[in-house]
């Protein structure tokens, strides 16, 4: 019979009580690990493009054993806590700027950037308003501080992607806005200042008109969403087009914007796991009954019936 050897027993001893503390602190805490389908992340999100993006996390929720945090800010917020190492999941309806990868180049990750949809940007006026009608180049003459038919032009936020859109159009600088420019602090402030004031268009993300919450859905009913004419389109062309998803898919509205999920993990976590799913089947059909524009359209199945019973 073979001796035992104590030293063994005590190495094996410790082993198995360290992992057991291990276990229990696991569980004290309540922690989980971060997987692709499981754990814990959060992720800053677009503030005009919030709607859609927490109506699939909680459709994923709903599947998966995860936790998915999702703060809202103006685009400007959203990027600098990308930047800053807040977050390593950004929702934006904006790739990256060559400076902005050149700062993150630094963290050696190469991110995975999804593109899942595309909205639009809407000009919004008074419901009782008489013009219904906004001439792309009169908005941009606005923000060149030149003169325009347009009164008043009202952004929700200063650091908003709607005012980044508008700048890079009119080659105008975010910190100059003139006069006629205004930016309040919120969506729901823009709301309210058009319902109240019939001389001003509001400039906002189409997303937060279709999918009001309950605080915004009484001032939806009060404005009414104006044609826009496409500037960019043919030189004969004066038609005016609403940003709906059939103008958008066919590039007759004119300020439309790429929706991307940017994930600087540089692991398999949840920010892997998500993108899946809103580029995925299920994704792509919440965005579309959405009124948003799906990267691809969901395939429908049609069953053909010899029969119609009438009873």
């Amino acid at each position: 019979m073979k001796k035992r050897n104590p030293s063994l027993y005590k190495i094996v001893f410790v082993g198995v009580a360290v992992i057991a503390v291990a276990i229990c602190c696991t569980k004290k805490t309540g922690s989980q690990e971060e997987s692709v389908l499981s754990g814990e992340a959060t992720f800053y999100v677009d503030e005009s493009i919030f709607p859609i993006v927490e109506d699939v996390r909680d459709v994923f929720l709903s599947d998966y054993r995860a936790k998915i945090n999702l703060i809202a800010k103006p685009e400007s917020e959203v990027v600098n806590a990308l930047l800053s190492d807040k977050t390593k999941v950004v929702i934006l309806p904006r790739k990256l700027t060559v400076k902005e990868n050149e700062i993150l180049a630094s963290r050696h990750i190469n991110p995975k950037i999804t593109e899942f949809g595309t909205d639009a940007v809407a000009f919004i006026t008074h419901k009782n308003s008489k013009d219904t009608l906004a001439d792309l180049q009169e908005a941009i003459n606005v923000m060149q501080g030149k003169p325009s038919l347009m009164k008043k032009l009202v952004f929700e936020n200063p650091n908003s992607g709607t005012v980044s859109i508008m700048n890079n159009l009119a080659g105008t600088n975010t910190n100059s806005l003139h006069d006629n420019v205004y930016s309040m602090k919120s969506a729901e402030e823009v709301l309210k200042y058009i319902s109240g004031n019939p001389d001003a268009v509001g400039v906002v993300g189409i997303n937060i008109i279709l999918q009001p919450d309950a605080k915004c859905q009484e001032l939806v009913n009060n404005i009414k969403v104006m044609a826009v004419r496409n500037v960019k389109n043919q030189k004969n062309d004066n038609a005016y087009y609403k940003p709906n998803q059939s103008n958008i898919a066919l590039g007759l509205y004119p300020i439309t914007r790429k929706l991307y999920m940017l994930n600087f993990q540089g692991t398999a976590g949840l920010g892997m796991g998500f993108a899946s799913f809103i580029a995925g089947e299920r994704g792509q059909r919440i965005i579309l009954k959405s009124g948003l524009l799906p990267v691809r359209i969901p395939s429908r199945n049609i069953t053909i019936r010899k029969d119609i019973n009438t009873k």
